[in-house]
């Protein structure tokens, strides 16, 4: 009866992780939000779905995160923010398909490689079918 109590306790917990997202650590496992790390190959290796989170750590007397939107992000413009973030431990969640992008707003930071962008996408899974040749 124990195990089966253990189990079933088992796949709830995993069903649950499932179903709430995953936790993204922007830069890990071997940076942060610095200017060390490069974003676009983190990204890169990362698929984000709707319900993941992202968090960003940083030491907040040397930088900062601001979201916003392709332009400003192009631009390396961070005056008309979607949200800015001060904490040094700030947790972002992605509750909807599409870009987001991130940049620190200190000056020269940007364009020092501190900006992420990443691709949100739907928590379905698509089937892919092998064309055989005739």
């Amino acid at each position: 009866m124990g195990a089966k109590v253990l189990i079933l306790i088992t796949v709830a917990v995993a069903m649950l992780g499932m179903v709430l997202g995953a936790s993204h650590t922007v830069g890990a496992p071997a940076g942060s939000w610095d200017l060390q790390t490069n974003y676009t190959l983190w990204a890169s290796r990362t698929r984000f779905t709707i319900g993941d989170e992202l968090q960003f750590q940083y030491s907040t007397t040397v930088h900062n995160v601001v979201e916003v939107r392709k332009a400003g992000y192009d631009a390396c413009n961070s005056s008309s923010p979607i949200a800015t973030f001060l904490t040094g431990n700030d947790v972002v969640p992605l509750a909807a398909i599409g870009m987001r992008y991130f940049i620190c707003g200190v000056p020269g930071h940007r364009v020092a490689g501190m900006k992420v962008q990443v691709n949100v996408k739907s928590k379905a899974v698509w089937t892919v079918r092998r064309c055989r040749g005739t």
